[in-house]
């Protein structure tokens, strides 16, 4: 997996991708007392304040003035959408199966790429493409219990969509900012889109079971403060092949994780369904690997 033996890379990579893992599990928790929309704002006001002290600590640059409009848009589309739809998703949609949907970040993130800045996707990518959406299509068919469509699916789809134009606005600004610091300006770009949500959000705080609410700020310190930071240091450490070298783990990971925590079993139709849609995305990475290599960490990975 790594060229060479670096303890504290692979302890680092493990982190991210068990912390993102879990995620997906918490969100089910934190949605028994928390509307979608205020778990999200929830979860990014923890992160956001968790960000502002490691950027105090560090001495974090400003962004320039005339990067504004594209932070604010990636904010939108990569943070405020994204956590929105998921969470909206999985009211419905297991941990494990959401995660499995959120994995098509990457093929989505190749479509836009090919469409937008005219990187060839090669054939075995398209093959890919429908593969996984064929996987999806089967998923959604068995998240209910029988053969009827879940419409929640949809939402998760949006969810993998806004990540994937996130990671194509990101592109031209991660060489100039580095991944954990554009990070932090998206994420509190995506918060403030989030505020407009507010109202509402005391009560149910207070009316909330403490349990789910220490999960909630489990949600905003760990999966979208941690790990970032444990990735950004493998990064750091190997580059972004080699840092992110696991991170495909993360469905499996998650489907583990919410067996033990919420006792989540899928049905035989989506495990299918799961295994196509892994098959899909591992042709997209090959197909768009023969045509280029990942600019950067965000067409390798997704976030929870």
């Amino acid at each position: 997996m790594f060229k060479r033996y670096h303890v504290d890379v692979i302890a680092a990579n493990g982190l991210a991708v068990i912390l993102w893992a879990s995620a997906f599990a918490g969100i089910r928790v934190g949605l028994t007392a928390y509307s979608p929309l205020h778990l999200a704002l929830l979860r990014l006001i923890i992160g956001s304040a968790g960000l502002a002290v490691f950027a105090l600590a560090t001495h974090m640059r400003w962004p320039e003035k005339s990067d504004l409009p594209a932070i604010l848009l990636s904010g939108f589309m990569g943070f405020t959408v994204y956590h929105a739809a998921l969470n909206i998703g999985e009211t419905e949609v297991s941990a494990g199966l959401s995660s499995l949907i959120v994995s098509l970040a990457p093929v989505f993130t190749s479509v836009f790429a090919a469409l937008f800045l005219k990187e060839r996707l090669g054939l075995i990518g398209w093959i890919g493409t429908a593969i996984s959406f064929g996987g999806v299509a089967l998923i959604s068919l068995g998240t209910e219990g029988g053969l009827q469509f879940n419409d929640h699916v949809l939402w998760i789809l949006l969810a993998a969509c806004s990540e994937s134009i996130y990671f194509v606005i990101q592109t031209p600004f991660l060489k100039k900012y580095g991944s954990l610091t554009f990070t932090a300006y998206t994420i509190w770009a995506g918060t403030l889109f989030m505020l407009f949500f507010s109202p509402g959000i005391l009560h149910e705080i207070v009316s909330a079971p403490l349990g789910t609410t220490i999960t909630a700020v489990y949600l905003g310190i760990f999966p979208t403060v941690i790990a970032y930071l444990a990735l950004a240091y493998a990064i750091s450490r190997v580059g972004s092949a080699q840092g992110t070298s696991s991170i495909y783990l993360t469905p499996v990971l998650a489907f583990l994780i919410a067996w033990v925590w919420l006792g989540e079993v899928p049905g035989l139709s989506a495990i299918i369904g799961g295994v196509i849609t892994i098959a899909g995305v591992w042709c997209v990475n090959i197909g768009s690997g023969k045509e280029r290599k990942p600019k950067h960490r965000s067409q390798e990975i997704s976030h929870s």
